[in-house]
């Protein structure tokens, strides 16, 4: 009991977060169906405790108002009280990265795995394996739609004005709008539809011409085999270059707004484009998410970016 008494606040939290397994089936759901989720950036090595205080985050911030597919309400309270008592390496073991045949093909947890990880708060939420350290992705199934971008707002407001303790292990989470493969027709569709939609939650609050912004980030692929046996594949890996990812999606905007301008210091949107680099997918196959996000999600220096949800947050220790 003393030793409980002497632990921290976050050894207290992760000691009764159990860790979700890995969804084997989510990448190829990822390849055939747009998703949302979120993306986040986390102290390399520390996948695991990352991950447990992301769950403990989001568990806060998803209310029946963000997202159409829910638990029962009634259950919620008496599902929290049920949760086990782990110790840590009970919780290391409870990471298991064997596939499992208990996910649904649609990308979503089914039982036991889902009972398992809506007992833990991520109720409809996957987690996806990739291939580079400081990530994590967790993904909702398709036909569900969150206002993820709303979540990520409530989660930084509430960091900003101290109801939310700082995350430790967390640094940006971004708030996954759309998936689609990295070619032209589909990032054009994808970057129409979220830009419109953006435009009509707004009405007429934004000043015109429209000032807009477009970030594209690729998490290291220069140095992966992938680009280095492609460079010269103009059809499959043209906009795996900034400036030609950079043009169609700006086609996009200019497309659904005539009268809109490239604006890198104060956008009123930005155009967020994140390559996901799945675990378990074909060499040739590039999944990119995408966001349309308001100027107070943003910063705009050093780089275009989700915020940080720590403004202590060292670049140097984060996949960039």
């Amino acid at each position: 009991m003393a030793e409980e008494k002497g632990m921290s606040p976050w050894e207290q939290h992760s000691a009764v977060i159990k860790l979700p397994r890995f969804d084997y089936n989510a990448p190829s759901s990822l390849l055939r169906n747009s998703h949302s989720g979120f993306l986040i950036t986390c102290t390399i090595k520390r996948e695991k405790s990352a991950t447990k205080e992301a769950i403990s985050i989001l568990h806060k911030f998803l209310g029946s108002g963000h997202y159409h597919t829910l638990n029962n309400p009634n259950e919620e309270d008496t599902t929290s009280k049920r949760r086990k008592i782990c110790t840590q390496d009970a919780a290391e073991e409870c990471f298991d990265e064997s596939p499992t045949a208990n996910s649904g093909a649609d990308g979503k947890l089914s039982s036991p795995v889902k009972a398992e990880a809506e007992k833990d708060g991520i109720a409809n939420l996957s987690l996806v394996k990739l291939t580079r350290n400081g990530l994590l992705l967790l993904t909702f199934p398709i036909n569900t739609h969150p206002d993820t971008v709303t979540i990520v707002s409530n989660i930084i407001q509430a960091l900003e004005s101290g109801t939310v303790s700082l995350p430790v292990w967390c640094h940006r989470i971004f708030p996954i709008q759309a998936t689609c493969n990295l070619n032209e027709k589909e990032l054009q569709e994808v970057v129409s539809m979220l830009v419109k939609k953006f435009l009509a939650d707004k009405q007429d609050k934004l000043e015109r011409p429209l000032k807009f912004a477009v970030g594209f980030n690729r998490r290291g692929i220069e140095e992966t085999t992938l680009a280095k046996e492609n460079s010269n594949d103009s059809k499959a890996f043209s906009l795996l270059d900034r400036n030609k990812c950079f043009g169609v999606v700006a086609s996009a905007v200019n497309h659904v707004v005539e009268d809109s301008v490239v604006d890198l210091r104060s956008p009123e949107l930005s155009v967020l484009v994140e390559l996901l680099p799945l675990s378990g997918v074909p060499d040739a196959s590039i999944i990119v998410a995408v966001s349309v996000l308001p100027r107070n999600l943003v910063s705009t220096k050093p780089r275009l970016c989700i915020k940080a949800l720590n403004s202590n947050t060292k670049e140097g220790s984060v996949a960039t």
